[in-house]
C-alpha cells in the first residue's frame, strides 16, 4: 500500500491526497514534518520536503512526478486526457498553477501566515510578477466549470489546494486579492471542487490537524 507522508496543511500534500482519493487508490498517511533532517526522510526526499510517497518499490518524491505515477499506476478514473495534445496542456496549466502562481505568492506567506516580513521592494516585485502571471494563467485557465475545462483533472489538484493561498496571501500583503481583482472566481471555482467527497475529506482532515496544532500552544 502506497505511504502519503507529509503534514495536512501543505497544500501540495492535499495536491497529492486528493488525487489518491479521486482515484480511488489504497493508502495511508504518515505525519512527516516539512525540512525534517531525519536520514530516514532523507532517503526519501533529498530536501527534506513533504510530501513524498512510500511503496513497495521504494519511495518517490516532488507532487506532480507522484501525481504522473497514480496515473500510471492506475489509469481510471482518468485524471489526465487520454489524448497526448490534451494531456500536455492539462500539464501547462498545472506548472502555471504551481510554479507561476503559488511558487510567486510563496515569498509572502511568511508576512501572511507566520508573523514575518518582506521589504516594500521585494513586495513590490512580488506584485508586478504575480500581476503578470495571473495575466499569462487566464489566457490558459477555462473554468468550464473546471479550471482546464469540462472534466476534473490534476490541474484542479493544484488549482483548488493553491488559488485559495495565492487570493489570502496577497489580500494580507497589499490589501488586494489580485486574483479577485483580475477577474479570477475562485471563490465560486472552490465552492464547486468543495463539494467532492474527496475535497471534503481534505478539508476535514487539515482542520483537525490545525486544531490540534492550536490546542498544543495552548
Amino acid at each position: 500500500m502506497i505511504t502519503l507522508c507529509g503534514i495536512c496543511i501543505s497544500n501540495y500534500y492535499n495536491k497529492v491526497k486528493l488525487a489518491l482519493l479521486e482515484k480511488g487508490i489504497p493508502f495511508q498517511e504518515q505525519y512527516v514534518a516539512a525540512g525534517s533532517k531525519d536520514e530516514a526522510v532523507l532517503s526519501c526526499s533529498p530536501l527534506g520536503k513533504v510530501p513524498f510517497i512510500r511503496t513497495e518499490q521504494g519511495s518517490l518524491c516532488e507532487s506532480q512526478a507522484i501525481l504522473d505515477y497514480l496515473e500510471a499506476l492506475q489509469s481510471e478514473p482518468r485524471l489526465l486526457p487520454a489524448d497526448p495534445w490534451a494531456a500536455a496542456k492539462v500539464r501547462e496549466l498545472t506548472t502555471f498553477i504551481d510554479l507561476h502562481l503559488e511558487l510567486v505568492t510563496r515569498e509572502l506567506y511568511g508576512k501572511a501566515f507566520f508573523g514575518g516580513d518582506i521589504s516594500e521592494a521585494n513586495a513590490a516585485r512580488v506584485r508586478r510578477q504575480l500581476e503578470k502571471n495571473i495575466a499569462a494563467f487566464k489566457r490558459l485557465a477555462k473554468f468550464a466549470p473546471y479550471v482546464a475545462g469540462d472534466r476534473f483533472t490534476q490541474a484542479d489538484c493544484s488549482a483548488w489546494v493553491s488559488l485559495p493561498l495565492v487570493a489570502m496571501a496577497t489580500r494580507i500583503v497589499y490589501g488586494e486579492d489580485l486574483l479577485g481583482a483580475a477577474g479570477v472566481d475562485w471563490k465560486g471555482y472552490g465552492k464547486l471542487i468543495g463539494e467532492r467527497a474527496s475535497a471534503q475529506r481534505v478539508t476535514a482532515d487539515r482542520k483537525a490537524e490545525q486544531d490540534a496544532a492550536a490546542a498544543k500552544k495552548v
